[in-house]
């Protein structure tokens, strides 16, 4: 089978490569085996010298790799610029925390030592999406490397050579042969890689239905797993709030990597007061993003990565419109060459229109009129997910009523929700589990191993 690259600005074939074969396969994880016999007992220095010489790498390759990253899933070049770098201060944190993360945790008992050691489990198979091809990888590597485990990559498969990039980067680094390999093989082949015993643990970032199939298999092999999968995310408004600030920052969080963001901002609940100036100068904005080629450092809102994930954003558009749905901006596909789709605003979405309980994978907003904190909370916890929420207010009540009581992982006051190398990352409900990032991310992957010594 062919494993294709494919610019989605133009729909021209980059390149195609072979998919591994059995035998690759087979070559691969007994190499990931025979690495970690030997990783494991490495120091922290020396993982810590391999993780700062990936930083360094991926500062002074920067423009290659995020051009990249741009031909083959079409993110626009400074933010494609900007992923890479957040890559080497991922591996800078980690290289300098990493250590500290894991010491042993003395405990005081009746025993003469009692303690927690963390030791690494072995092999982490990562299956990642396209949407942020290196990100999404080194904020597993990184941590995962650093503890000792070794890396198996299932990456998207439309970007193979984003893939083969990572690989050689984490080798030029100086990792040892085995400890992180990419695996060119179709999501079929998955099943057969989680249930092999040399596979210790795995990770998935992707879509609800993904991890629902991938949890489930990890569960039946009774390995441990993390899924970070996708989210609705919540946009709250209230009267008090800067509403210049939201209203750039809200253009921001729907359109950042052309809305193909797990974090973006999809749900924007504003509140009645201000419902109408802020929705009127919402949509001012959205039409005057600049769609185009991604390689131009101009372009605001680049392709979306496939035709097939165009054609899904608008098939829920139109039958979200039929439902009942109220277009204020967009909802046509841009004709010509390339997968592009306008930002879009919906209002007035009905509970039983598509994008009212989907994620809406693209550049499409929809806009609630709210009376209420207490009816924004109860708006925004409807939905099946639970990723990030961005609140919007400077009442000191409104903020701490938002952060306890919205159902979410992750809640940002008067900020657009990111991930950060410092702060856990993850979800609830349909949006997943485990942490990624910070002092959980790396204990994720570990054996919290009791010591008791009479």
């Amino acid at each position: 089978m062919a494993i294709a690259s494919v610019n989605p600005a133009t729909g021209e074939t980059l390149r195609e490569f072979s998919a591994h074969t059995e035998q690759e396969i087979e070559e691969k994880l007994a190499a990931a085996e025979r690495a970690f016999r030997l990783y494991r007992t490495t120091a922290f220095a020396e993982r810590a010298t391999i993780l700062f010489a990936a930083a360094d790498l991926l500062r002074a390759d920067a423009e290659t790799l995020a051009r990249t990253i741009t031909l083959e899933m079409g993110k626009p070049i400074g933010a494609a610029r900007d992923e890479v770098l957040k890559c080497a201060t991922g591996c800078r944190y980690y290289a300098e925390n990493g250590r500290r993360f894991l010491e042993e945790e003395v405990i005081q008992t009746e025993a003469a030592h009692s303690s927690v050691r963390w030791q690494p489990l072995g092999a982490v198979l990562a299956i990642m999406p396209w949407n942020f091809p290196f990100w999404q990888v080194f904020r597993f590597a990184a941590p995962a490397l650093m503890a000792g485990n070794v890396g198996l990559l299932k990456h998207a498969s439309n970007v193979p050579q984003c893939a083969l990039a990572i690989e050689d980067l984490w080798s030029r680094a100086g990792a040892p042969p085995g400890v992180f390999q990419a695996l060119l093989v179709e999501s079929k082949q998955v099943p057969a890689l989680i249930e092999d015993r040399r596979v210790r643990a795995v990770t998935l970032t992707g879509s609800d239905r993904a991890g629902s199939e991938v949890g489930a298999k990890a569960g039946r092999a009774i390995k441990k797993c993390v899924l970070e999968l996708g989210g609705s995310d919540p946009f709250i408004v209230m009267p008090s709030a800067d509403l210049k600030a939201a209203l750039a920052t809200a253009v921001k969080a729907r359109t950042q990597n052309s809305g193909q963001s797990c974090i973006a901002g999809k749900r924007f609940l504003i509140a009645d007061s201000i419902y109408d100036k802020f929705v009127s100068q919402f949509v001012e904005r959205m039409k005057a993003l600049k769609l185009g080629d991604p390689l131009d450092p101009a372009t605001e809102v680049g392709p979306l990565a496939t035709p097939a994930i165009r054609e899904g954003v608008h098939e829920q558009v139109e039958k979200s419109i039929a439902a009942g749905a109220r277009l204020l901006t967009g909802g046509q596909p841009i004709k010509g060459k390339g997968n592009f789709y306008p930002p879009t605003v919906l209002a007035e979405i009905p509970r039983q229109a598509p994008a009212f309980r989907e994620e809406v994978f693209g550049p499409v907003a929809l806009v609630f009129r709210v009376a209420d904190a207490a009816l924004a909370i109860a708006l925004a916890n409807e939905s099946e997910f639970g990723l990030g929420a961005s609140v919007w207010t400077t009442d000191e009540q409104e903020r701490e009523l938002f952060a306890r009581e919205l159902d979410c992982g992750m809640v940002f006051v008067n900020a657009l929700v990111a991930s950060d190398s410092r702060l856990p990352f993850g979800g609830v409900k349909r949006s997943g589990y485990g942490r990624e990032l910070g002092s959980l991310g790396i204990r994720e992957f570990m054996n919290a191993k009791t010591i008791y010594l009479a």
